[in-house]
């Protein structure tokens, strides 16, 4: 007998961003709970989205559920400036579609067209073109004495 394995039915996505004068991990969790998603156990999971996946409004997980979410994070010290984004989109050809991550120290700007040039060379990759490339993106310059965090992310539902 073939085995089912599970398949999202839907996605959002979200970001978050925050400095913390105790560490770059203070930081990051604070940005985590920005998002909506620091209080779930995540889990790092590649890029596709399914046939048929609908994309939905950030929702409220229950504490410690394993959720499963494509995630870009960059951690900075005082001074620097950090991003971290998500470009996700859908395929022509309704077969699904694709998300990537990105960081960057520096801009969101610089970001974006990284992130771009990543989903070009997805779509290049698999003969394929995308509908609309959609883009979320958090960029922050960190404050003298603080760390920082920026994050981003495409959480997956079953």
């Amino acid at each position: 007998m073939a085995e089912i394995l599970p398949l999202p039915k839907k996605f959002f996505v979200t970001s978050g961003k925050a400095v913390s004068k105790v560490s770059d991990l203070n930081a990051f969790d604070l940005a985590l709970l920005r998002a909506k998603i620091g209080e779930q156990n995540l889990v790092s999971v590649s890029s596709i989205l399914p046939i048929g996946i609908k994309q939905g409004y950030i929702k409220s997980l229950p504490m410690g559920a394993i959720t499963h979410c494509v995630l870009a994070q960059q951690r900075g010290a005082e001074g620097e400036t950090i991003s971290a984004g998500i470009a996700y989109g859908f395929r022509t050809d309704g077969k699904g579609g694709y998300v990537a991550e990105g960081h960057h120290h520096g801009g969101k700007r610089a970001l974006k067209e990284i992130l771009q040039w990543k989903m070009e060379e997805m779509a290049k990759l698999r003969n394929c073109q995308f509908e609309k490339l959609n883009y979320v993106i958090e960029e922050m310059s960190v404050p003298m004495d603080h760390y920082g965090a920026c994050v981003a992310a495409c959480v997956y539902l079953f």
